[in-house]
């Protein structure tokens, strides 16, 4: 750990950072694929159940509910959203030195976002685990699971919440450029983050700032 902390002392320093309302606009270039990534296979594999018949029977079964039972899908996507966090803290805390005591979780009111901050550099592979985690667990694994399984619920279910983790998508291929030798701060004010980089390098110019 001390010989860690001597390379980020000696590393270059570099912001990665982007605006909220850009980042919303960023996210939503991963819809498209998300959508033909996790639909198209169901729709191959199932296509049987976009009959009219199969159509009216689901919507006869669900609208009742649906309609009942509002506070219940807010109350869902509540905790979904109290779930992603969680994730990216969790699993950012089993790198940490200080475990989850260097982890905050907050709100950015202005903007109705909440957030997961790791307070401490991480090595950037373990970064982008804890970045990506909540994406895998509630996103990608109940969709495969619906595709699979045929059940529409559990696909939608993942494809919101895979949807959902389009920030961190952002955050991930804003790194993607970096060596693995690099360690990665989350950014104690904006949405981004800092990276020390043990050897300056060129970076293409792009529309996220730095």
């Amino acid at each position: 750990m001390e010989n860690d902390r001597m390379q980020m002392e000696q590393a270059h320093q570099k912001e990665l950072t982007i605006g909220a309302v850009e980042a919303n606009l960023y996210a939503l270039l991963f819809v498209l694929p998300i959508l033909l990534l996790f639909g198209l296979p169901y729709v191959l594999i199932w296509h049987e159940k976009f009959s009219l018949s199969n159509f009216t029977a689901f919507m006869d079964a669900w609208s009742e509910w649906l309609l009942l039972s509002p506070l219940m899908i807010i109350l869902i996507m509540a905790v979904g959203v109290v779930l992603h966090e969680l994730i990216h803290g969790i699993t950012w805390s089993l790198f940490c030195k200080n475990g989850h005591r260097s982890i905050r979780y907050g709100v950015m009111w202005e903007f109705l976002t909440p957030y997961c901050h790791c307070k401490e550099p991480l090595a950037l592979r373990p970064y982008l685990l804890g970045a990506v985690m909540p994406a895998v667990l509630l996103g990608f694994a109940p969709s495969v699971y619906g595709i699979i399984s045929g059940s529409l619920g559990w696909l939608l279910f993942g494809l919101t919440f895979t949807l959902a983790a389009g920030g961190d998508f952002i955050m991930i291929w804003m790194l993607r450029k970096e060596s693995k030798e690099s360690f990665v701060q989350d950014h104690p004010v904006k949405i981004g983050c800092i990276v020390y980089a043990a050897n300056e390098q060129k970076y293409e110019k792009s529309p996220v700032k730095a």
